[in-house]
């Protein structure tokens, strides 16, 4: 039978998929990249009002391709509303357990065909550990963590993910050295709240694992997929310092440069807080790429918090922002905040730092201007080799498909947007 997996969301919900990608392979399954498959599995977001709605255009779609399809809906969506009546039709319904037990789903599908729904209380679950056996040779993303605490008032995702969790430190590092053996360069990792790992263990933080990914032979990067400011303490600073192959960048989330619009987010920190942090870093690392979530819109931004949040995302030149409108979830505290944001304004401070996020990665781009950088060619497209360096600047350059997933020198020699265009050099 085939098969076709659908994935919306976050680089978890990725990994994920992929595990499940794997167990169907494993057990005789056939991926296919046809529109019509006999199996289709969709892993859902609900991280947004939008995310929910295209979670559910993608299940009708693939309900209209293949009438007498399996279909598969699982994930954050099914979590948080598992009865939801716009899911008829669907042949299985998984929570975020069980993922990892998808062939025993569907293999019982075949012998009932009776609809199921495996669907548990997310809150005392222990971590599902999962083994990813293969990515792609260039970039391997590991879950080291699921859940999350801190209960933002416009997040669902505590709810849809549970409490924070965290992978045993020997079987991730079991797993991060069989992806490094089979040819991977770069091991990202990744998960709910990731550097809140090991808050759930006994004398291990996430600092620890770091310090002991590092030592694993061949190696090459190790990339945070996303780290709260609160989380990069001392020990976590000290390994930025220490070794060279964590790479020049972070992704660290802002969601708000208004220390009232902070407090209204329940986040948990303030501006000065987040600006001292990022000196730290720099200090450290002086070049390194600082990239950032941003939640515009939010109930009580006036035009002059918005300002302020302007200011306060040049102050710190980030070398990238990720824009979003604030989007209402139902059963979360946002729900009960006074002064909502119009959906047209919304758009226009959307617009606004979009315009600003541009400006500053070109900024950041065109420090690196005729300067020698290394990355990895990712995608080979008519004599043309695309890819990140370490501090994720997409290189475009010339070169051979042979050149994919290798070591690549190249000297910067223009910018165009979103490219940096360089040229291979000869050692």
């Amino acid at each position: 039978m085939t098969f076709k997996i659908c994935t919306l969301g976050c680089k978890v919900n990725t990994y994920e998929s992929n595990v499940m990608k794997d167990e169907l392979v494993n057990a005789g399954f056939k991926e296919t990249e046809e529109e019509k498959a006999d199996i289709y599995i969709i892993n859902t977001c609900t991280v947004t009002d939008t995310s929910a709605h295209k979670s559910l255009k993608v299940v009708r779609q693939c309900l209209r391709k293949n009438p007498e399809a399996i279909i598969v809906v699982c994930g954050c969506m099914v979590q948080v509303d598992p009865k939801n009546n716009k899911l008829e039709g669907v042949s299985i319904l998984l929570g975020n357990q069980y993922k990892s037990k998808i062939v025993s789903f569907i293999e019982e599908y075949q012998k009932t065909h009776l609809p199921i729904l495996a669907v548990q209380d997310i809150m005392d679950v222990p971590f599902e550990s999962m083994m990813l056996n293969n990515f792609d040779r260039t970039r391997a993303f590991v879950k080291i963590e699921d859940g999350c605490e801190n209960y933002c008032t416009y997040c669902i995702i505590p709810y849809a993910r549970g409490k924070v969790r965290s992978k045993d430190p020997h079987l991730a590092l079991e797993e991060i050295e069989s992806l490094v053996k089979q040819g991977h360069k770069e091991i990202v990792l990744t998960g709910i709240h990731t550097g809140h790992y090991g808050a759930d263990l006994k004398d291990y933080h996430f600092s620890d694992l770091l310090e002991d990914i590092v030592k694993i032979p061949g190696l090459e990067r190790l990339r945070i997929s996303s780290i709260e400011i609160t989380e990069i303490d001392d020990a976590v600073l000290e390994a930025l310092k220490n070794h060279a192959v964590i790479v020049n960048h972070l992704h660290i989330p802002l969601q708000s440069g208004s220390d009232e619009i902070l407090k209204a987010m329940n986040r948990k920190y303030d501006k000065a807080y987040f600006i001292k942090k990022v000196e730290q870093i720099r200090a450290i690392r002086p070049d390194i790429s600082l990239t950032t979530d941003l939640i515009v819109g939010f109930p009580g931004e006036t035009e002059e918090l918005f300002e302020e949040t302007i200011e306060t995302v040049q102050k710190i030149k980030f070398s990238k922002i990720h824009v979003f409108p604030f989007s209402l979830r139902k059963g979360t505290k946002a729900e009960e905040l006074p002064n909502p944001v119009d959906e047209k304004t919304k758009k226009e401070r959307v617009k606004v730092m979009m315009q600003i996020s541009r400006q500053l990665e070109i900024e950041y781009m065109e420090k690196f201007l005729n300067q020698e950088v290394i990355f990895i060619p990712e995608k080979w497209e008519n004599g043309r080799l695309m890819g990140h360096t370490g501090n994720y600047l997409l290189i475009c350059a010339e070169g051979k498909k042979d050149d994919l997933h290798q070591n690549i020198p190249v000297v910067i020699s223009d910018i165009q947007y979103p490219y940096c265009i360089a040229k291979k050099t000869i050692h």
